[in-house]
């Protein structure tokens, strides 16, 4: 059953071999369906044209950057933040919107540590993923006195009004734990719902954590504190 008022935001680079077939999954949910183009040197802006997205294109900065170049032409009532590479079931869509049509949160985000990855196990580089992932989540709980699974997913859906009063201002994969505290810090009610992660089906990740990893404690410092 298609979801009302609710418009579903994927973020891309290079993700052409994906991407058809994670936008057939959302369509059968929503038919408000945006695709933030991060200047892509495949075909990613063209699958989505042809599958019925409107697409925009972003100023190249990283994936906080797509996000906002999305946020000021969605009007409706909840958005959901999904990847391109296949990681998320967009099947789940339902379950991360249910909780903020039902008046109990304002933000839901899925959690990979309860419903399991198929990323954050197996080499050192997933180990060293998990580990961070858990310390700026341990932060957060700390500093909101909450407790958080998932601070660092992809995966969520957020009243769109809520959205627009975050004034986000991260430009890479740190808008996500940028989104978690500010809408904690604005007092708007947080949960989680398990989602599982599932491994890309093509290519291999943009992100390399050792040339990221400074980017990631200064937007946690950052956002926390000041």
């Amino acid at each position: 059953m298609a979801l009302d008022n609710v418009t579903v935001v994927v973020p891309v680079k290079n993700e052409e071999r994906s991407l058809e077939e994670v936008l057939h999954g959302i369509f059968k949910h929503t038919k408000s369906v945006i695709v933030v183009d991060g200047h892509s040197d495949d075909r990613s802006r063209e699958v989505a044209t042809s599958a019925g997205a409107r697409v925009l294109l972003d100023n190249g900065l990283g994936k906080g950057d797509a996000i906002r170049t999305a946020i000021p032409e969605i009007t409706d009532e909840i958005t959901v933040f999904i990847d391109g590479d296949g990681s998320h079931n967009p099947d789940d869509i339902p379950a991360l919107v249910a909780p903020i049509k039902s008046g109990e949160f304002d933000h839901v985000s899925a959690s990979r540590l309860i419903g399991g990855s198929s990323e954050l196990h197996g080499g050192f580089d997933e180990f060293m993923r998990l580990a961070g992932s858990s310390f700026i989540t341990a932060c957060i709980n700390w500093r909101f006195k909450v407790r958080l699974s998932d601070s660092q997913n992809g995966f969520r859906a957020i009243r769109t009004d809520v959205l627009k009063k975050l004034n986000l201002q991260e430009n890479s994969t740190t808008i996500e734990q940028e989104m978690i505290i500010k809408t904690l810090k604005l007092g708007y009610r947080l949960g989680e719902v398990p989602a599982h992660e599932h491994p890309r089906k093509y290519g291999s990740s943009h992100i390399a954590l050792s040339r990221v990893w400074h980017l990631y404690l200064w937007s946690l410092i950052r956002n926390l504190f000041f």
